[in-house]
């Protein structure tokens, strides 16, 4: 009962995620977002200086360090760790589900990336960046692989409060992420929105495939025995 409830749940709301970005995109294409995006965009911005965000020197700097939780590099080192640490603790195919997941969801985001082809906020002086702009890879995959592994950790977790935090620090981690890249001014806001919908949607199909792996084994073990 605890599962189904969990699965509706998530298909739920990955639909709904998925639902928001196709709208977004829609607006997005038509050009109709661009006002809102770039009057967000230089809200960030020292007036007198459009390279310079907003603050003082220490929170862009902190942006800076934020934005590399969301970085291939950092999340490769990060999805390698956990996938050895449960093939040495046996887990073997629940390694082999989350390598699949996320090297499944990054490469997502690069196919809409190369699909929508979005060019670059114009801010000069701004960290380098060599990917289309919409969706932002940085949201997506780091809502794909905070949000999965989030996600996994609560549903095997049996406390009510635990399941809270891993939720909660897990959606965290992807808000900062793509903050940092609105901040830095390498992203419209509609790129991020956009990155964290579909991010969600695709670690929340991944709870449901899992548990509908899981339960096909214990059928098939159960028919064996």
């Amino acid at each position: 009962m605890h599962r189904k409830r969990t699965r509706f749940i998530a298909l739920a709301v990955s639909a709904a995620s998925l639902g928001g970005f196709g709208l977004l995109a829609d607006e997005v294409l038509e050009g109709d977002t661009l006002a809102f995006d770039e009057a967000v965009l230089a809200a960030m911005r020292q007036q007198d200086n459009q390279a310079e965000p907003i603050g003082p020197a220490w929170l862009a700097e902190a942006m800076r360090d934020i934005t590399a939780l969301g970085s291939f590099s950092v999340l490769a080192i990060l999805v390698a760790a956990v996938v050895i640490f449960l093939v040495l603790t046996s887990h073997r195919r629940l390694a082999g589900f989350v390598t699949v997941a996320i090297i499944g969801g990054a490469s997502a985001s690069m196919v809409f990336k190369a699909i929508f082809d979005r060019p670059r906020p114009e801010i000069e002086g701004v960290a380098r960046v060599f990917t289309a702009s919409f969706p932002s890879g940085h949201a997506m995959v780091s809502a794909v692989v905070y949000l999965t592994l989030g996600a996994i950790l609560a549903d095997r977790s049996t406390s009510r409060k635990a399941k809270i935090f891993f939720f909660s620090f897990a959606g965290f981690l992807t808000f900062l992420v793509g903050f940092s890249r609105l901040y830095l001014g390498v992203h419209f806001p509609t790129d991020i929105v956009a990155g964290w919908s579909l991010g969600a949607a695709w670690a929340l199909l991944s709870l449901i495939v899992l548990h509908y792996l899981e339960d096909r084994s214990s059928m098939q073990k159960r028919q064996i025995a």
